[in-house]
């Protein structure tokens, strides 16, 4: 039986990574604060794991993003498909990614989703162009994290 996954990111800044990289795929970015509001009443949690993001309450430090399509647990928001976390750290990024996410364009689409993503916040970095083995931009989100747009 294949294993269910869900990629996680260090970041300075979960929330704004979410909804940077919710904007790039159309995910939608998890909303637990139906979850939290249960902890906090059980006493599970306290106030100071808690933070808000948009006016919803969200956990401190993290923030996740879920394929539209994909299951996902209407109690905690939690999705059971496609998913990235987004986790801080208290350092910043200080090297080439080991790990990119790959983001693919509709036929002829490259030049508009590059244009859309640098509008949300992404960088260029360098155009590759590998004849037909492919053509591609390296871009970097807010963050410095590496990513490919083909």
């Amino acid at each position: 039986m294949a294993l269910h996954w869900k990629l996680v990111i260090d970041t300075t800044n979960a929330p704004t990574l979410a909804d940077f990289w919710a904007a790039a795929l159309d995910y939608e970015v998890e909303d637990p604060s139906s979850l939290i509001e249960r902890l906090l009443a059980a006493g599970q949690i306290s106030e100071d794991a808690v933070a808000e993001h948009h006016g919803r309450k969200t956990f401190r430090g993290y923030a996740a993003i879920r394929h539209p399509e994909d299951p996902y647990d209407e109690t905690s928001g939690i999705g059971h498909g496609r998913r990235l976390l987004f986790q801080e750290v208290p350092e910043g990024k200080s090297g080439k990614n080991r790990l990119h996410l790959d983001v693919h364009s509709e036929p002829g689409g490259l030049g508009k989703l590059v244009a859309r993503l640098e509008d949300l916040g992404a960088t260029r970095i360098r155009e590759v162009n590998k004849g037909p083995a492919g053509h591609w931009w390296i871009m970097q989100d807010p963050e410095g994290n590496e990513f490919c747009v083909a």
